[in-house]
């Protein structure tokens, strides 16, 4: 299923306005328990990832795999593509693109946000998808995006395959003085994949973002290495996948 959404994203009081490409939704076949935002990667689109998801043994998940905004990136010498924030390398090692970030973040919790109440939401990703995805994640457990607006959703589960953590460097200032923050973090499920031939977004940077999260209080969260893997997925990847949202969703009948 194809959905059009093009225009400004409310909710994060960016002081830009992005225009966000087309959404595509893989339904699912069976009780619907979950749905997930799953973003793309740097130059992708979300029909990418919706041809996959939708072959995966997970019939009570809905997927909805929207598409970057086109905007230039640093790292191309302002050569547009389709991203979800500035980026100067894929490292987290640069500056941090805040308003790019919540604009982003702002668009996923929007499209979570008409879900039915009974449904467990998550938010998943590859490469800078996957950095989109852990910043989310740190803005639920902050109950705010970087400008300080709140976020409105509630997560039950993060995925971050061979990606990374922006804002790294600030999160444990964030994360002081927080009690309910502290409490989420350690409640929140996140599963973080890289592989260790990754020549794109180096094996050490996965492995630092998942050392931050964990010693800032993320203390659910699981680090998963694949010996050989460069930067893309493979079925040992997408059955660890499956295999851990079934367990984290509880979900029925899905691996048949």
């Amino acid at each position: 299923m194809l959905l059009g959404f093009v225009g400004s994203t409310p909710g994060a009081g960016t002081s830009r306005t992005f225009e966000f490409g087309r959404t595509y939704v893989v339904r699912p076949r069976g009780n619907h328990q979950a749905t997930i935002v799953w973003l793309h990667g740097l130059g992708d689109k979300g029909s990418s990832w919706s041809q996959l998801l939708e072959t995966l043994p997970l019939q009570n998940i809905k997927w909805i795999c929207p598409t970057a905004p086109t905007r230039p990136v640093a790292m191309f010498g302002g050569y547009p593509c389709t991203a979800w924030f500035d980026v100067g390398d894929l490292s987290g090692d640069g500056p941090d693109d805040l308003d790019g970030l919540d604009a982003s973040a702002a668009h996923v919790a929007n499209l979570l946000s008409t879900e039915p109440a009974n449904i467990k939401l998550g938010i998943g990703g590859f490469s800078m998808g996957a950095a989109t995805a852990l910043y989310s994640a740190t803005c639920h457990i902050l109950g705010k995006y970087g400008n300080g607006n709140l976020y409105p959703v509630n997560l039950s589960a993060v995925v971050g395959l061979s990606g990374w953590l922006p804002c790294s460097r600030t999160l444990r200032i964030q994360m002081e003085g927080s009690i309910q923050a502290v409490r989420r973090a350690a409640s929140l499920p996140i599963l973080v994949c890289h592989g260790l031939g990754d020549d794109v977004v180096a094996y050490k940077h996965g492995e630092r973002s998942a050392h931050v999260l964990n010693s800032v209080g993320f203390r659910n969260l699981t680090f998963k290495t694949y010996n050989g893997l460069g930067h893309y997925t493979i079925p040992e990847e997408t059955d660890e996948v499956c295999n851990w949202l079934t367990a984290t969703f509880c979900l029925q009948g899905s691996q048949s």
